[in-house]
C-alpha cells in the first residue's frame, strides 16, 4: 500500500502540474460556467446532484485516458519493473484518477453553491456515495479504452458489447419478430425430419417469445442500466427506496469486475511504453 500511494502521489503531482492538468482545470470552469452560470443561480438540488455527476464521470473518464496514457511512458520503465506485481501499478494509475477527478468535481460544486440551492444534511449526504460510484466505474471503464491495458481487439470487444446492446435494446421488437418467424421455420423442418422433440422445444420457444411485452435485449439492457435510473429517479424524487439504495454498491460491483478483468489483461500482456 505504501508503494501504491507513493505512485498516486506522483501521479497526482504530474498530472495536476501539467499542461493537461490545467486543460482540464479549465474544463471544468467553463462547465461550471455553462451549467451553473452565477448570474442566473444554481438549479434546484435534484439538477444539482444530477449535472455534477454527470460531470465527475466524464471528467473520470478522460483523466483515466490521460493517467494511463502517462503510466504508459518508457520513461516509467524502472519502476515498474520494481513492483513485486505490476496490479500495484495499475492500481496506482485507478487511485490517482478517481482522485483527481473527484478533485475537479468538488471544484465544481463548491462553485456552484454561489448563489445555489439550500442543501440539508439528509440531501448532503446522498452525494458522496452517489458521485463517488460512478466516478469508480468510469475510470475502471476508461483503463479498457486506453493502449495502457488493451490488449489485441480486447476493448472492441468490451465496448462493442456495450454497442450491441444499445443497438439491440431499439431494434429489440424487430430482432423478436424475427427470431420469431426462424424458430416456426425450424420447428417445422425438424418436425418433418421426426425430431418432435426439438420441434416442440423450438415451437414452444417461438410462443414464448412472442407473448412477451418486451424482449429479451430490453430486459437484459434495463438489468444493466437500472443502477443509473435507480438513482436518477430517487435523486428527482427526493428519496431512496431500499432497492434503490443499493444502486451505488452494484455500480461499484460493476467497476470491480471491470478492474478485475482489466488487472487480468495488464498482467499477462506484453508492455510497449511509449517512446
Amino acid at each position: 500500500m505504501q508503494r501504491i500511494f507513493t505512485l498516486t502521489r506522483y501521479f497526482l503531482r504530474s498530472f495536476f502540474f501539467s499542461l493537461a492538468g490545467l486543460l482540464y482545470l479549465i474544463l471544468a470552469l467553463v462547465y461550471w460556467k455553462l451549467f451553473f452560470d452565477p448570474t442566473q443561480g444554481t438549479p434546484d438540488i435534484e439538477n444539482y446532484i444530477l449535472i455534477i455527476g454527470v460531470f465527475g464521470a466524464a471528467v473520470s473518464f478522460l483523466v483515466a485516458l490521460s493517467i494511463a496514457a502517462r503510466a504508459n511512458q518508457a520513461v516509467h520503465f524502472p519502476i515498474i519493473v520494481r513492483f513485486s506485481s505490476r496490479i500495484e501499478y495499475l492500481t496506482a494509475v485507478l487511485f490517482s484518477t478517481v482522485i483527481a477527478a473527484t478533485l475537479l468535481q468538488f471544484l465544481v460544486a463548491a462553485l456552484a453553491m454561489f448563489r445555489g440551492p439550500g442543501l440539508v444534511w439528509g440531501r448532503l449526504s446522498e452525494i458522496p456515495p452517489l458521485w463517488l460510484a460512478t466516478n469508480i466505474l468510469a475510470a475502471a471503464l476508461a483503463l479498457h479504452a486506453s493502449d495502457f491495458v488493451a490488449v489485441g481487439w480486447s476493448r472492441v470487444t468490451l465496448f462493442g458489447i456495450l454497442g450491441l446492446l444499445l443497438i439491440g435494446k431499439s431494434a429489440d421488437s424487430t430482432i423478436s419478430s424475427w427470431l420469431v418467424t426462424r424458430l416456426n421455420g425450424w420447428s417445422m423442418t425438424a418436425s418433418t425430419q421426426g425430431w418432435q422433440g426439438l420441434a416442440d422445444w423450438m415451437r414452444n420457444a417461438g410462443v414464448w417469445l412472442n407473448g412477451r411485452e418486451t424482449g429479451i435485449l430490453s430486459q437484459i439492457y434495463s438489468w444493466i442500466i437500472w443502477p443509473f435510473t435507480a438513482i436518477s429517479d430517487a435523486v428527482i424524487k427526493g428519496s431512496f427506496t431500499s432497492p434503490q439504495a443499493l444502486a451505488p454498491a452494484v455500480l461499484l460491483l460493476y467497476a470491480a469486475i471491470l478492474f478485475l478483468l482489466s488487472a487480468d489483461l495488464f498482467a499477462e500482456k506484453d508492455l510497449d511504453f511509449v517512446e
